[in-house]
């Protein structure tokens, strides 16, 4: 399980993966927006970015800058994931209010490097490059807005511990966990009915430490959160049973930062602008205009 987890590709799909990730994912009920979404992401003319990270892995994003631009927005992935598939269903919208977008590939997917998945104690510091790297050519000073998803939702919060450029006015988390730690238990009580899983927490830390060279604190949104000064709007769907919702409402009680909770009933996992898009687009619209 350890290895499954942290290697880059799995060579077959395990029967957790299936159901769990199958019900949870938004081609569960709203297959035709998501393929749309993506061929729309597709069909656009994008331009190559690469940066290297801390511990120099080439990383790689896409370009795709708007007309008229009256910000940037940061789009980060989940785990194992990719950005024309989570921002698959707000994307289009984004673009056409005037934001230039840079779908990251996080470390392990896409064409990025790794080897292993640090769910955000690595990509933290990648996000945190990645905006210094929309800094230096954001000569008009545009707004910059860091917008994760799953996993890289709580890597953007992680990255609010670190030096950002003064351009970066909010953060946008949409179904973030809280740590690594409390995700495994969560996963070990859901998927498996397994209540007490510290032998298996401490074993998976000495994986960690040894061959991906991080350890499981190192992935946790608390300290970033009670110290974090940018303004922050959370997202998460009530029916999520992938990072369940009390996730969101944990880093909203600790987060420090001018802040929104939006919960929609219904939702599962980044569901929530399937669900509800209405809500879910005007309050984005509201957010970018109350900080700028």
């Amino acid at each position: 399980m350890v290895h499954y987890i942290k290697k880059r590709k799995p060579e077959k799909k395990k029967w957790f993966e299936l159901y769990h990730i199958k019900i949870n994912h938004p081609r569960y009920k709203f297959s035709k927006e998501y393929e749309e979404g993506k061929a729309w992401c597709r069909a656009q003319n994008m331009q190559d970015c690469y940066i290297k990270s801390k511990d120099d892995l080439i990383l790689h994003a896409l370009y795709l800058p708007a007309e008229s631009p009256q910000r940037y927005v940061l789009l980060c992935h989940g785990y194992r994931g990719s950005s024309f598939g989570d921002f698959a269903n707000i994307a289009r919208f984004l673009h056409e209010n005037h934001c230039n977008l840079l779908f990251i590939d996080q470390r392990c997917c896409g064409e990025s490097e790794g080897r292993y998945i640090t769910f955000g104690a690595k990509e933290q510091y990648d996000i945190q490059r990645w905006a210094w790297y929309i800094s230096r050519r954001n000569h008009e000073k545009l707004p910059v807005y860091l917008y994760g998803e799953s996993m890289g939702a709580s890597a953007v919060l992680m990255a609010s511990a670190h030096p950002l450029p003064d351009t970066v006015k909010g953060l946008i988390a949409d179904c973030g966990f809280r740590s690594m730690k409390g995700q495994f238990q969560d996963m070990a009580d859901n998927w498996f009915h397994l209540k007490h899983i510290n032998l298996l927490l401490f074993r998976v830390n000495l994986f960690c430490k040894i061959m991906a060279g991080f350890q499981m604190k190192n992935a946790d949104t608390i300290q970033a959160l009670k110290s974090c000064k940018i303004p922050v709007l959370f997202f998460h769907g009530l029916n999520d049973t992938y990072v369940e919702a009390r996730n969101s409402r944990y880093n909203y009680a600790v987060c420090k930062a001018p802040k929104e909770l939006v919960l929609v009933p219904g939702a599962r996992h980044l569901c929530s602008s399937y669900v509800d898009p209405a809500l879910y687009r005007k309050k984005l619209l509201e957010f970018f205009n109350k900080y700028k």
